[in-house]
């Protein structure tokens, strides 16, 4: 376990056959990092302890077991919904390889190499997976088509489930050293190497991650073959001819970003988490290809979502009529989807992108959607989960598909999966390396080992995030070490409520950030967001600064139609809300004014210990009696956006009006 390379998402070379280029910088492997955090260790514990084995019930009581039982017998019916259903136990030993690497359990252990050859005996002969079509081949899924791969540019997901199972069985493989999965991972893919290629079958997939997965398998045998069939099916989009008069997102391609070729696209488009997983995959094929043009056309892509199709706490995917981007500033509040595996998508290709560029605002992106619209996905308890996440819920009203309260399971269940393989990596998205350059990207208390020009060293990271902006850093290395270490100051605390126009704080706050080395205030320099403190470390070198952790009142770009005359509250990384637990029952009733002073509080026995932030408001009330209409002066309590809904059905809002302007008389 000591050699053990799990480098997030993106896998690790370990072939001595393997590329030579990839991304210039490297994430620091999350098993390097130990966590002793009160903020994400209790959570990477839950998901441990209670979302892992309640994930595996409950692939095991819906059926996704037993199609796979059924397939390898060749005799049954398909007995849940989806025929991306597999994914679910795919995703789950995946999530479940993470915490074995860094919490041994032979019990897990031996209850996943049991999966394992379930799903073994579902493989067909010369390779082929994909239960919702072995278990009666003569009559598959609907969705499937009569023959393999003739739907996969539409809804068969075929390709979709060996980009899952890929990922997994080399997460499986680098946790445990285990060739059981991974086998049957690479039996799939030289399968889709001698079905899919330029003399071959075409096919753009129909729902995007098999190039990440194809990635994982290159990375650690060093095989051209995945990385070539990665960048092939990547190349395939935009070459169907799709009616480009028609405005309807699916006859179009947009909805599948298939409509133009990649390196042509310009904008964030069609069903959100296909376009994240695109996009990541286009990231990793030019870091390990050096394909500029693709690196071109996510910066742009990038630049549009962030500028114009972001919510204010990190989520994306405004329309629930398909999972989708909007239009430019199409940012509703009532109507907001933002769905969970969206923003897990966002994740990890902000990552990418930070690993080719070395730019701290993919990393302030990162955080804004990994502490709010992310991690508001799971409910503390660890196995009650959001789908869609709501910006605004109001009591009388009813959205569509809008969430108000959490489930234990969906229909569709890939959201709840995709967080027990996201929440155990979080300590590999802390520190990244390139040469003799140490990033510090996530503020989270641990002890990271770490090598410069062959020398081993630590870095102990010690703060209350992000409740305390106080940040300390002790470094210790074997022997006197020189190297650079930037430490992200994010744009929060530099006056930037996003890394574009499409936020802004009402106010700007002109406090500077001290950095002290060993106790003694140094000058130091900021590039591309990060602070660089350059000298030779010795053992026992400590780095002390303060970030502003004062409540920031944030106002929308005007294009945003719902958001005019509203302001939304931050206090550093954290986006709040009012809920109707802590005011009086409502929530959409209140009115913060300009003047509105805050105050902070820390109440360790609420929401598993949350900052609150309390003013003194306005409240517009009906009396029941008479009817009257008044504007009463309350308190209001506010709480981190992702706490809402673990205490039971009722109004929320992140939005607040400063002042009354009209009233408009809705009945319900």
């Amino acid at each position: 376990m000591k050699n053990l390379c799990l480098l997030l998402a993106l896998g690790c070379t370990i072939s001595a056959t393997a590329q030579q280029k990839d991304y210039p910088i490297q994430p620091v492997a999350f098993t390097s990092v130990k966590l002793d955090d009160h903020f994400w260790s209790p959570k990477i514990e839950t998901n441990r302890a209670v979302t892992i084995p309640a994930s595996f019930a409950r692939c095991e009581s819906t059926g996704r077991i037993k199609n796979f039982v059924m397939a390898a017998e060749h005799q049954g019916k398909f007995c849940t919904v989806y025929p991306f259903d597999d994914t679910d136990i795919y995703k789950t030993i995946e999530g479940a390889s993470y915490s074995l690497a860094v919490y041994p359990d032979p019990k897990l252990s031996a209850y996943i190499d049991s999966l394992i050859t379930i799903v073994g005996k579902a493989q067909e002969p010369d390779g082929y997976l994909y239960t919702a079509r072995s278990i009666d081949p003569l009559h598959p899924h609907s969705w499937s088509g009569p023959e393999r791969w003739v739907n996969e540019q539409k809804s068969s997901h075929e390709l979709y489930n060996c980009g899952h199972l890929f990922e997994a069985a080399a997460a499986h493989y680098l946790a445990t050293g285990k060739r059981n999965f991974l086998d049957i991972a690479l039996k799939n893919a030289d399968l889709l190497v001698r079905t899919f290629g330029p003399d071959k079958k075409h096919v753009a997939p129909g729902h995007e991650i098999v190039e990440m997965g194809l990635v994982r398998l290159y990375r650690i045998t060093g095989k051209t073959d995945y990385l070539s069939l990665a960048k092939f099916f990547i190349d395939q989009r935009g070459i169907k001819a799709y009616n480009k008069k028609s405005d309807n997102v699916y006859e179009n391609g947009t909805y599948f970003q298939d409509d133009k070729p990649v390196i042509d696209q310009d904008e964030a488009e069609g069903h959100a988490v296909r376009a994240m997983y695109l996009y990541s995959g286009m990231a990793d094929v030019a870091a390990l290809t050096g394909d500029s043009a693709y690196i071109k056309a996510i910066d742009k892509i990038w630049e549009n979502m962030v500028g114009k199709k972001m919510y204010v706490q990190g989520s994306i995917g405004a329309v629930g009529d398909g999972e989708r981007f909007g239009d430019n500033y199409e940012l509703p509040n009532a109507t907001a989807y933002n769905e969970t595996c969206a923003a897990i998508g966002s994740v990890f290709w902000n990552e990418r992108m930070f690993l080719l560029h070395g730019d701290s605002k993919y990393i302030d992106v990162l955080e804004k959607t990994l502490y709010n619209g992310l991690i508001s996905g799971v409910g503390l308890d660890g196995k009650s989960f959001f789908y869609t996440n709501a910006m605004q819920v109001s009591n009388g009203f009813s959205f569509g598909d809008l969430e108000r309260t959490r489930s234990g399971w969906f229909t569709c269940s890939c959201c709840p999966t995709n967080l027990v393989r996201l929440l155990p990596s979080i300590p590999g998205y802390i520190y990244a390396q390139n040469g003799n350059n140490i990033y510090v990207n996530l503020f989270i208390s641990s002890v990271a080992n770490l090598k410069v020009n062959n020398k081993t060293f630590t870095i102990t990271q010690q703060n209350n995030y992000p409740w305390d902006g106080g940040l300390a850093f002790t470094i210790d290395p074997a022997a006197a070490t020189q190297m650079n270490l930037l430490i992200r100051i994010p744009g929060w605390a530099r006056n930037q409520a996003m890394p574009s126009d499409l936020y802004s704080y009402e106010t700007s706050s002109a406090q500077p950030i001290e950095i002290k080395v060993n106790g003694v205030a140094v000058n130091y320099q900021v590039e591309k967001g990060y602070v660089v403190i350059s000298k030779k470390w010795k053992k026992g070198d400590k780095v002390e600064l303060t970030l502003p952790m004062r409540v920031q009142r944030v106002i929308a770009n005007g294009h945003l139609a719902d958001d005019t005359n509203k302001v939304a509250l931050q206090r550093g990384p954290v986006m709040y809300c009012a809920e109707w637990k802590d005011n009086d029952g409502g929530a959409t009733n209140i009115i913060v004014p300009k003047n509105t002073k805050f105050e902070t509080a820390f109440e360790p026995a609420l929401l598993n210990g949350v900052v609150v932030i309390k003013a003194k408001v306005k409240s517009v009330n009906i009396d029941p009696a008479s009817q009257d209409i008044k504007t009463e002066t309350k308190t209001m309590t506010a709480i981190p956006y992702y706490a809402w809904a673990n205490r039971g059905d009722g109004e929320m809002t992140v939005w607040f009006p400063e002042q009354v302007k009209d009233i408009a008389l809705l009945t319900r």
